[in-house]
């Protein structure tokens, strides 16, 4: 699990999350994310199955898309398919996917890079591997989160933010003991790179055995953290959490995470993603690929994705050329 990272955590600049007399964001809930596959067939975890959508906002979804070694010819992706109404952020971890869209933007993204898309007013999209890794095979492993949309900027103009691993911001704890990576927002100070329409953050930490962080945490913010490799606890009770598990976390100026002394040989280090935002508290309407704020809205969605609204498959020659109607 690459991602970035630096040579020496001690020249990095230090997270101090917490006076004792701070509020430290106890867990709610701790719930187990169940699998599944998406787009061609590649596996995945259902991070957000079974979370209340009020403590979720103003996140929609969220998969892991595996870790899995591919054996040559193995590699999938998705078909092209539509999007309207909210932000897709896919965060590639191992291995390499090309995207592309009916607006002619695209791109390639790899250990720790990534791709955000607003889809906006809609648009087709198709994400895959690239020829060569699909004859060669390999590791895949990524994250791919949907940021709901507010009601005024639902139907704003498509946009993509690639985000290189080299941009993305830094820090540690005042031990060391931890590497965080800020994608979006900011925290303590530290600010990621990406520009977000509602006010969030997005933050991937590397906590060694026996290590544990405290990161300041907007109070208008939910909090939540899920876990993609390794086993540790949350919050100041020390709430176990491992792989696959989300936790959603009450009110607070701080979160804290700690790693299990032992871990997994093939992960020697706890994983996880945290994320926040400034809840948007709008109606939302979800079918397939559109999330809007009424029924109404969504059945125009699917009306004008029939009729060729939300754009046409570019002519170029792209492996996957199938049009799919429902993909999450």
């Amino acid at each position: 699990m690459p991602a970035v990272t630096v040579a020496d955590w001690t020249v990095l600049p230090r997270v101090i999350g917490a006076a004792t007399d701070n509020e430290d964001r106890a867990p709610i809930t701790v719930t187990t994310a169940p699998k599944g596959y998406e787009g061609e067939g590649f596996p995945v975890r259902r991070a957000f199955d079974g979370v209340d959508a009020r403590a979720l906002d103003p996140f929609i979804h969220m998969d892991q898309m595996g870790e899995v070694e591919y054996a040559p010819g193995e590699p999938k992706g998705t078909p092209w398919h539509p999007h309207r109404g909210f932000e897709t952020v896919t965060y590639m971890l191992d291995g390499v996917f090309d995207h592309a869209d009916s607006h002619g933007g695209g791109g390639s993204i790899t250990d720790g890079d990534t791709q955000w898309m607003t889809a906006g007013s809609g648009l087709l999209h198709i994400e895959a591997p690239p020829e060569w890794l699909v004859q060669q095979g390999g590791l895949f492993h990524g994250l791919q989160l949907w940021v709901n949309l507010p009601k005024a900027e639902k139907m704003s103009t498509p946009h993509y933010q690639d985000l290189r691993a080299s941009e993305v911001g830094l820090a540690t704890t005042p031990d060391a003991g931890a590497l965080i990576r800020i994608i979006a927002g900011e925290v303590d100070g530290v600010k990621g790179p990406g520009s977000t329409k509602t006010p969030m953050a997005m933050v991937h930490a590397t906590v060694l055995p026996g290590a544990s962080m405290t990161l300041p945490w907007r109070t208008d913010f939910n909090a939540l953290v899920y876990v993609m490799a390794g086993g540790g606890y949350v919050g100041t009770e020390r709430r176990p959490i491992q792989s696959g598990q989300l936790a959603v976390l009450g009110h607070g100026e701080t979160i804290t995470v700690g790693a299990s002394t032992h871990q997994e040989s093939r992960h020697p280090a706890l994983e996880v993603v945290v994320l926040g935002g400034l809840p948007i508290r709008e109606p939302i309407a979800w079918a397939g690929p559109f999330v809007m704020n009424t029924k109404a809205e969504v059945l125009q969605a699917f009306e004008d994705f029939q009729k060729g609204r939300l754009g046409t498959i570019p002519s170029e020659n792209i492996p996957h050329v199938g049009v799919q109607g429902e993909i999450l």
